[in-house]
């Protein structure tokens, strides 16, 4: 027997899952929401909106990227949003941080700009973002981005993953690209992510459980030392198992 003809017989919900691993964040019925941007008025628009929304709750707000880092290492939100163009240090350094610090590793970070770049959108994702919105989207198109990220998914559309970040994608070629690790079914998988499938229409593409595919895609993470889906299309492009699209 397989290990992917096991998998599916016997792998439940429970298996696996993409959710962040247990912090010393406190807990909280409300996704609690870090807001990063250099203009006050911004700020306050967005505290604004999660005031009078039901189920969020603002912790804290930063001007700088240094004071974003900071912040969300005393406060551990679910959620930061981040702004890219920011002083002291930009919002993507400030994410990297973020990202890459072990206290604050289940931290989420939803990048907001004005800018819609698509290097901004790649060196966001590189940098450890679950997601990236641009700033003119409806209050409940921003509200629900920040439940999808602090749910433990990235906020990301076939659009951005087959038109942006397979632009800036390079590779090095003869480099390790971790995909010898991986099996035919799990690279199945991953093509799928990359194209941008959510689990569920994964698990009717490929006829296994939902359970399954979550089996798959913790192994995917493990595996390729991946911290969310997002770096797992990251990934996907890098290593050259999925290509641009034709325009």
């Amino acid at each position: 027997m397989t290990e992917d003809t096991a998998t599916e017989d016997t792998a439940t919900e429970d298996t696996a899952t993409e959710e962040p691993s247990a912090s010393d964040r406190p807990s909280s019925p409300d996704i609690r929401v870090l807001l990063a941007d250099d203009h006050a008025l911004m700020r306050e628009s967005f505290r604004a909106l999660l005031d009078v929304s039901p189920g969020f709750v603002a912790v804290g707000e930063a001007g700088t990227g240094t004071e974003a880092v900071r912040l969300a290492r005393q406060h551990l939100p679910d959620v930061v949003l981040m702004d890219v163009r920011m002083p002291d240090m930009d919002g993507i350094e400030a994410t990297r941080q973020i990202c890459t610090g072990p206290e604050t590793a289940s931290v989420r970070v939803l990048v907001l700009t004005t800018f819609d770049l698509t290097e901004y959108v790649y060196a966001a994702m590189r940098a450890g973002a679950s997601g990236f919105l641009v700033k003119d989207v409806t209050a409940g198109e921003l509200l629900d981005g920040i439940r999808v990220v602090a749910s433990g998914e990235a906020l990301l559309t076939p659009r951005v993953t087959q038109r942006l970040i397979a632009t800036f994608t390079r590779r090095t070629s003869g480099a390790p690209t971790g995909l010898e690790l991986i099996t035919e079914r799990e690279r199945e998988v991953l093509t799928l992510i990359a194209r941008g499938l959510s689990n569920t229409e994964i698990s009717q593409h490929l006829h296994v459980t939902l359970g399954t595919v979550k089996t798959y895609i913790g192994r995917l993470l493990s595996k390729l030392g991946a911290r969310d889906r997002a770096q797992l299309v990251i990934t996907a492009y890098d290593t050259g198992l999925v290509t641009p699209k034709p325009r």
